[in-house]
């Protein structure tokens, strides 16, 4: 496929990471919606009890397509291609968001949001793929980063929608009765937009290597490297590593991705372990526990959202200047430390410290984002996406964005669950104080994997990351031809 014309580089960066946007807006809204979902069927709810099963089960089914979305795309777009998929996982986008809009009844809602699922799984597997096959060595962390800038914007603009089209929202005479469809059904248009912008998209060069179209591959080289001999040079690597058969599983629990792999998956699980998305998720929550009102709290939802943003923004600028270990370690730190500073905050207020534990548990919450969003959200996709050799890039993308969804999956559920049994017969912020401490712990522990088990990737060319691998390898007396196996066979 020869390149399109007419595009530059940075509207193809940008629809490149457009799905995280609704990776990140289709995960956010439902906190929102759920709301109104409640409501009695004669005014266009679905009378879903608070608090039952159906509830959670209609927010954790997108956590549900999401493994399986995330482990099907990677083996396909080896085989498809980066740039067909992301046009099909648009689709599905659509898909999904329609149906939630439309859903008629609890069971078409979780079919809708597993579709979704399905959707965001093979974004997250993707994306972080197709950018950095694209980006060149020097600029890979700051446009990889940008998946993760579009995830941050996904759900602050679902905290917007949860706002403006709620009842005494700005936007609710609009639409009425019919609030929630409209916060779910709204992805469509990102999606739509996705789908168009991605059909100018080129394919990755080092898919089309492995296709033999290298004339193709070089052009699009050509518009993304400083200079032709460069995009020449960097083809000619490309070559060598296209050269080496397709890997299945053999090859990616084999000796030589070994190192990738383990990294992969501890950088997967700690993410979530380390308490994201129950600090993002319950932040609304923890703020009332800390005895603010509903009203501050959804507000401060809002904020929280546009921070991040802002801080993501500043991890795009800085993540080619700063070795990606050194953000890990410095990001586990002041998420530890501002995780163990909010469980001492809320222990405070158990003992009667007033406004005093009310303000440092909100100082305390927003130094951890600031912290999350600046290091451990973007670098983890950042590093898994570059660091898989070549021959089996898409499945090693995949495996680990499936054990990041699992992950997520396994802290999601078991959050209310431990709250309530580490609550006990107290508040419940003293539930959420306790495990806090747990979750700042575990960064702790995080720093000690990063030490031991990551590999430094800022300003190596995929490549040169691939041969260090293989070197390393067979200097064990491993060659990869005694277990390659052909994925496709």
């Amino acid at each position: 496929m020869a390149q399109k014309k007419g595009i530059s580089t940075g509207l193809i960066y940008f629809f490149g990471a457009l799905g995280g946007l609704l990776f990140g807006y289709d995960t956010g809204v439902i906190s929102g919606a759920m709301l109104f979902i409640n409501k009695a069927a004669s005014v266009g709810g679905l009378n879903i009890k608070a608090g039952s099963f159906e509830e959670g089960f209609v927010t954790a089914s997108v956590l549900l397509g999401a493994i399986l979305g995330a482990a099907i795309i990677g083996p396909l777009s080896d085989k498809l291609g980066r740039r067909k998929l992301l046009l099909v996982a648009a689709g599905i986008f659509f898909a999904g968001a329609i149906g939630s809009g439309l859903a008629n009844g609890y069971e078409m809602l979780v079919i809708s949001r597993v579709v979704l699922g399905i959707a965001v799984g093979a974004a997250s597997a993707l994306i972080p793929t197709y950018l950095s096959e694209l980006a060149p060595a020097d600029k890979r962390g700051g446009i990889g980063t940008l998946f993760q800038l579009m995830i941050m914007t996904g759900i602050f603009l679902a905290y917007v929608s949860n706002e403006v089209l709620a009842p005494k929202g700005a936007l609710h005479f609009l639409v009425g009765a019919h609030d929630w469809r409209w916060m779910l059904g709204l992805a469509a248009i990102p999606a739509a937009i996705l789908f168009f912008g991605g059909l100018a998209l080129p394919e990755s060069p080092r898919f089309l290597v492995r296709k033999g179209q290298d004339a193709d591959a070089l052009t699009i080289l050509k518009q993304f490297a400083p200079n032709d001999k460069l995009a020449e040079e960097e083809l000619h690597d490309i070559q060598l590593q296209a050269s080496i058969k397709t890997g299945g599983f053999k090859v990616l629990f084999g000796q030589m991705a070994r190192p990738v792999l383990i990294m992969a998956m501890g950088l997967a699980i700690f993410q979530q372990v380390m308490g994201c998305n129950t600090v993002l998720y319950y932040a609304p929550k923890i703020f009332i526990s800390a005895g603010f009102s509903e009203h501050f709290a959804l507000l401060s939802h809002i904020l929280i959202g546009l921070f991040n943003v802002i801080v993501t923004y500043v991890a795009v600028k800085i993540m080619d200047h700063v070795d990606r270990k050194k953000m890990l370690i410095g990001g586990a730190i002041g998420m530890g430390a501002s995780l163990l500073l909010m469980s001492a905050a809320m222990l405070l207020l158990k003992a009667g410290a007033g406004n005093l534990g009310s303000w440092v548990c909100v100082i305390a919450l927003t130094i951890y984002i600031a912290f999350f969003s600046a290091t451990w959200g973007p670098v983890m996709w950042v590093m898994i996406g570059e660091s898989f050799p070549l021959n089996i890039r898409g499945l090693g993308n995949s495996f680990g964005a499936v054990v990041n969804w699992a992950a997520n999956f396994a802290v999601s559920q078991s959050f209310p669950m431990l709250l309530h049994l580490f609550a006990g017969k107290g508040k419940e912020g003293d539930g959420i104080a306790k495990l806090f401490i747990i979750y700042g712990v575990l960064c702790f522990v995080a720093i000690w994997f990063i030490v031991k088990f990551t590999i430094e990737t800022r300003g190596k060319t995929l490549e040169s990351l691939e041969a260090d691998l293989r070197t390393k390898a067979h200097a064990k007396g491993y060659y990869e031809s005694d277990a390659t196996e052909d994925i496709a066979s």
